[in-house]
């Protein structure tokens, strides 16, 4: 059965029906569609964890500074928090706000990530899959194959909205990561593939509406703690949906939403660095400091 990346509620009713999950799914039809070995395409996937892994392991140096000088060092002193064992939230939480913010801040100093599904949302999805790889101890295979879930997910976001910032927000860029994180997190915790619908639902809800405004045009402020943000979201959603905590609106239809939203944003927010942030007298001094605009 080919597969149709246009409805969640779609991929749930073929995994329910098939007793599978949605990663086993999604790896055997695009190993038919792109008339590939299954085990290639798990190692290409395989791969990518791995860089995943070392960026968020050199994301955390404390040297680490972006080419532009505005951020670098946040990853390195949650990492510390972390292991200090005073904590609001505990280490492991700590550990995964330090490598989402390890990711992304080794973008912003032109590093090797993995686009997941932007590079301004790139720390989110490694934050969650590699948070339950060391400190929950989930096997490595399972893991890669949570990656496929999280990608059916962004390929049904990208199919009926959008998820690039100048289109439709930050909501489709870390909101986008934030709900493929969900549904790889509950699929590695043993939920169900209608769970997995939920925590994406819930995730997107809790971020619509969110603007991008980039200070002085790149991705750096505020974009590096929305990823942050962005893992703290997923983890929530997927805690509530492991629970039995249903959304009263379906997946789909929370995408829709978002897509309208989207839509209905004037273009100052959507990364032209004309409002939000980018238009505060912090924000414009900065770009006048790097620019002289």
């Amino acid at each position: 059965m080919e597969l149709r990346y246009n409805s969640l509620a779609g991929l749930v009713r073929a995994a329910t029906e098939s007793g599978r999950q949605i990663s086993e799914l999604v790896l055997a039809d695009q190993a038919k569609q792109m008339e590939r070995d299954p085990k290639l395409l798990f190692q290409e996937m395989d791969r990518r964890l791995t860089v995943m892994d070392e960026a968020a392991d050199e994301g955390v140096q404390p040297d680490l500074r972006s080419t532009s000088g505005l951020t670098g060092g946040s990853a390195y002193l949650l990492r510390i928090a972390a292991g200090s064992g005073n904590t609001l939230c505990g280490g492991v939480f700590t550990r995964a706000l330090a490598r989402a913010l390890a990711v992304s801040e080794l973008n912003a100093a032109m590093g090797r990530i993995v686009a997941a599904p932007t590079a301004g949302s790139c720390g989110i999805l490694p934050a969650a899959v590699l948070t339950m790889l060391h400190d929950r101890g989930v096997a490595r295979h399972n893991c890669v194959m949570s990656l496929f879930t999280a990608s059916a997910v962004g390929m049904v976001i990208a199919n009926n909205a959008c998820l690039a910032g100048e289109q439709g927000g930050c909501q489709a860029e870390c909101g986008s990561a934030s709900a493929m994180a969900a549904a790889a997190l509950v699929e590695l915790a043993g939920g169900s593939p209608q769970m997995a619908s939920h925590a994406v639902a819930i995730a997107l809800k809790n971020v619509l509406g969110l603007v991008c405004d980039p200070v002085a045009g790149l991705v750096e402020i505020p974009c590096i703690k929305r990823n942050a943000s962005g893992i703290a979201n997923a983890f929530t959603a997927a805690e509530l949906a492991l629970a039995g905590v249903a959304s009263a609106i379906p997946a789909d239809e929370v995408i829709i939403a978002m897509k309208r939203i989207g839509d209905a944003m004037p273009a100052a927010l959507r990364e032209t660095s004309e409002g939000g942030l980018a238009a505060t007298p912090t924000g414009r001094r900065l770009a006048a400091e790097l620019f002289g605009l």
